[in-house]
């Protein structure tokens, strides 16, 4: 492991934005690509999203940790809450499938993660919460010599 960092806040939509920038700040020091920020950016997003939303169905003080860890080019995020968990994660990874047809939810979220990342596994235990773990290898950006 080259370095990690751990970051908790309250489940409230307004900290989605936080946990985007902590994770691109600690992803920046491998040199990504626009690219590859964007979609760990989008990630991060659908996962503190669904923690919000589903996990925590409105409660703002429950809590989201996301953890990531850098390992040479590698990045490995998770985002876990404690929140009513998932009953089905199969059923919930279908693209489309979603129980917040009534907020006008696409349910694509997991199908995103997944094509956004090299690795994507999602735990859950009814009562207990979820932790969605993402990993990619970042392509730093060569300079260009001349």
């Amino acid at each position: 492991m080259d370095n990690e960092m751990t970051l908790s806040f309250l489940a409230r939509s307004e900290n989605e934005a936080l946990a985007r920038v902590a994770v691109t700040s600690f992803i920046a020091q491998l040199d990504p690509t626009i690219d590859e920020l964007a979609e760990c950016k989008t990630i991060v997003s659908e996962a503190v999203s669904n923690a919000i939303i589903h996990g925590y169905e409105g409660n703002e003080f429950g809590v989201i940790t996301v953890h990531a860890v850098r390992n040479g080019d590698n990045i490995s995020v998770a985002i876990k809450d404690e929140g009513r968990g998932i009953e089905n994660v199969e059923q919930a990874m279908e693209p489309l499938f979603t129980t917040k047809g009534e907020m006008e939810r696409s349910g694509m979220g997991f199908t995103i993660m997944e094509s956004f990342s090299d690795d994507l596994q999602v735990e859950s235990a009814l009562g207990k919460g979820t932790v969605i773990t993402f990993s990619k290898r970042i392509s730093p950006v060569r300079a260009v010599v001349m």
